[in-house]
């Protein structure tokens, strides 16, 4: 093993290197660098190259937004990183990582992504950069949209020629996301021609955030005007991308301002998302696949119990949280007509920090993914759901089952500076057992389609719930599902 793992894919030779017995090749090209002509473009083919490419280090990410944004040097960030166990063999089932970041940040080189584990226990796992924030997802005039989904297609037509080169199986992928790298593969969900590029589907807290082609033009516009520049493709091009991120999250900061007219996006802090633009996207993954114009598929669907606990840490407001918020967050989320008075009645012992938190929870998060799992099966496809209610123990129960705390849980990284932040640097049986479980599931589900529970059907709605002492039973958060019944999550327009 003193040789470096070679690969030949079909635009040229790269060679890896060695870690823990597998074969792990980094920052291979599956599309050009997207600048200068490329800028806000689709993803253009790669160039094949002559020779031997070394593949050892994660490639550059693109210019991000937020406050947990990442940084790095270099512009070819249309790259992605293969891990397998077995270069010498073939048909081996296949993991394909869209990584989450609320589609303004986010990187594939997250020591939380690790693949070990999962390649341990014998999946080939690729994971993948895609632009984000104004790059990818920022509606310009004379660019197409949606250009992160775009990327994310040309990754996945990587695999399909490329992954057997790598001991993996083009006809078993699996494509696996959280947050919105699981509210991405939602929306491939709904283009019958991506679909044959995968067999399977894992996505946790699917979020709940797509926007109409109106509200995108006003936030380009509000983009543009900061930087004094057109909203189109010619006039922004000739802006830094780093400027362009900056401003971006500016404009995220002062979003509360613009409620009145931006309406749920504004409430949401993240000023770009998926459009609806009638092009990449034409409707929404529940009404595509609950009105038949897009088939089902074997699809994995989790959230947390929690999920928008981790935003009120991260703003410092768990506590603060007023009544008259409260009765803003009920009009904008809870489901018209009448879903504020529901909430409230079906919670009746609910804090308003409770109730708060509640509407945010299932509006994001739990309902798009409840109603995902549910219009899947509507669809033909059969849906399996997972809900996870174990709490962060290093936080003391501050965190509760909060947003991404599934994510070390699947890949098995508990010791990641994320995962030892959840779980401390000696994590208890009971999470270690939560962790074998998740990650187990994901790797039957990759390989044969059942994680290992009973699949998700009306009538018994049974759900696998992860906690300390773990079981199937009924769908734990039943009266928000009621509330929530025949609600789809609706898309973000002007208000």
């Amino acid at each position: 093993m003193s040789e470096r793992p070679r690969a030949r894919t079909a635009e040229g030779l790269v060679e890896g290197c060695w870690r823990g017995g597998h074969a792990v090749f980094r920052g291979i090209p599956y599309a050009q660098p997207p600048v200068g002509p490329l800028r806000f473009q689709a993803p253009a083919p790669v160039e094949g190259w002559s020779g031997t490419r070394r593949a050892t280090e994660f490639g550059p990410v693109v210019p991000q937004a937020g406050p947990t944004a990442e940084s790095s040097v270099g512009n070819d960030w249309l790259t992605l990183n293969v891990s397998t166990p077995a270069l010498g063999v073939a048909g081996l089932p296949v993991l394909v990582w869209i990584h989450g970041g609320a589609y303004i940040a986010g990187a594939s080189s997250d020591p939380m992504y690790d693949p070990a584990a999962l390649t341990g226990a014998g999946l080939v796992v690729v994971s993948i950069n895609y632009r984000v924030a104004v790059e990818g997802f920022a509606l310009i005039d004379g660019a197409p949209a949606n250009r992160g989904l775009l990327d994310q297609i040309a990754a996945l037509q990587w695999v399909q020629r490329n992954i057997a080169a790598f001991g993996g199986d083009p006809d078993q992928v699996t494509v696996a996301g959280q947050s919105a790298g699981a509210g991405s593969i939602a929306a491939l969900l709904t283009r019958e021609r991506v679909r044959g590029s995968f067999r399977r589907a894992i996505v946790h807290s699917v979020p709940g955030t797509l926007c109409t082609r109106a509200l995108a033009e006003e936030v380009t516009a509000a983009l543009a005007g900061r930087v004094g520049a057109a909203p189109d493709a010619e006039a922004l091009s000739g802006i830094a991308p780093a400027r362009l991120a900056g401003e971006l999250t500016a404009l995220g900061a002062d979003l509360p301002g613009r409620r009145t007219k931006w309406g749920r996006l504004a409430q949401t802090g993240v000023p770009v998302c998926p459009v609806l633009d009638g092009a990449v996207l034409t409707e929404t993954p529940w009404s595509a696949l609950a009105g038949g114009r897009a088939g089902g598929i074997e699809l994995l669907v989790g959230h947390t119990r929690d999920e928008f606990r981790l935003f009120s840490v991260m703003m410092g407001r768990l506590g603060t949280f007023t009544e008259d918020e409260v009765r803003t967050a009920l009009d904008l989320f809870a489901p018209a007509p009448g879903g504020a008075d529901a909430y409230r009645a079906a919670y009746p012992r609910a804090t308003p920090e409770e109730l708060l938190e509640l509407v945010h929870s299932d509006a994001l998060f739990r309902m798009p993914s409840l109603r995902l799992a549910q219009a899947n099966h509507a669809a033909g496809g059969t849906s399996f759901l997972f809900a996870l209610h174990l709490s962060a123990p290093a936080s003391g129960g501050v965190l509760g089952a909060c947003h991404s705390l599934d994510v070390p849980l699947a890949f098995g990284t508990l010791d990641s500076p994320v995962g030892r932040h959840l779980f401390g640097d000696r994590p208890t049986p009971e999470v270690v057992a939560v962790s074998r479980e998740l990650r187990q599931g994901w790797v039957r589900f990759a390989t044969t389609g059942d994680p290992g529970w009973p699949a998700h059907r009306p009538g018994r709605r049974l759900t696998r719930v992860l906690d300390v002492e773990s079981k199937t039973s009924p769908y734990p958060a039943e009266a928000s599902r009621r509330i929530w019944e025949r609600h789809d999550p609706a898309p973000f327009d002007l208000a």
